[in-house]
């Protein structure tokens, strides 16, 4: 029996019907949401996701703000930029699309933002935050995860969930989130030992290292649910995830499809993190 589907763009679609009315409301009362959005280079892969963040924000009444520098910009004055943003009234978020030139710090960028304005939740004091169970902000991703579960009302107290992919953007957080919902967290990554060991054990699968298929149908529970975050390539140059998505619907319980799953929940949870440091601010 095939996987039910859980469509990260119909979610969307619904999240963001409800950012709009709350950035509705905002904007009457004189304080429209205004996210920045500050690339560095012309990576194209980062000029997409630029595009749809923004394209996003003018779609659901949020102002947006994009600035595009040449690669050799300094750090210094990448900086004094994002200081000027910080003192901006009209500004409630600021995202520096990452990867950044190899010149420039991403670490000191990072914590150059304002908290109240770190709406990817990258910020170290955020990172802390969201340790102790008390997040400004989620993290973009692993929070458009959570909603993907709680929309199809999976029942995570108690569940197994394992994690493939240790990274700060996605994993560790992720392990954060689940285990605050009550989940058993196990993380692993792509050089753990007899990795399908473990993800056979997961009632909850979540993917994330960018290794395309590098979880197959035979490593996978019967019934499990598995949310792929991956972003790869096939062999016809087709967007597809870290897991073996032909073969895995047959054996999940739910899985999300790539392109079309994950993806758009993370610029939808984007989109609610400004809300909310606009209705904070």
């Amino acid at each position: 029996m095939s996987a039910k589907l859980i469509d990260g763009n119909l979610l969307s679609q619904q999240l963001r019907t409800d950012v709009a009315k709350r950035a509705a409301a905002l904007t009457a009362q004189g304080k429209q949401p205004g996210l920045a959005v500050v690339l560095v280079g012309n990576n194209p892969a980062s000029q997409v996701y630029v595009r749809n963040k923004i394209k996003a924000c003018e779609d659901n009444g949020i102002h947006s703000v994009f600035e595009q520098y040449p690669a050799d910009l300094s750090e210094e004055a990448l900086l004094e930029r994002i200081d000027a943003l910080n003192k901006d009234p009209k500004i409630h978020g600021i995202l520096v699309q990452l990867p950044l030139p190899a010149h420039i710090d991403a670490h000191k960028v990072i914590e150059a933002i304002a908290l109240e304005k770190d709406v990817d939740g990258f910020h170290i004091s955020n990172v802390g935050l969201l340790m102790t169970g008390q997040p400004l902000f989620r993290p973009c991703t692993p929070y458009g995860v959570m909603k993907m579960l709680e929309s199809i009302d999976y029942p995570v107290r108690g569940a197994h969930a394992v994690i493939v992919g240790a990274s700060n953007i996605v994993g560790k957080p992720q392990a954060m989130l689940l285990l605050q919902a009550g989940a058993t967290v196990t993380i692993c990554n792509s050089k753990t030992r007899d990795l399908g060991h473990h993800t056979r054990q997961a009632d909850i699968l979540v993917v994330a290292t960018g290794k395309r298929n590098i979880v197959t149908a035979d490593m996978i529970k019967p019934g499990a649910v598995v949310i792929d975050v991956g972003m790869n390539r096939d062999d016809q140059g087709k967007l597809c995830g870290d897991v073996d998505f032909p073969n895995a619907k047959e054996v999940a319980g739910y899985i999300t499809p790539v392109p079309g799953g994950v993806g758009p929940m993370t610029i939808t949870m984007l989109l609610v993190n400004t809300l909310e440091a606009a209705e904070r601010l």
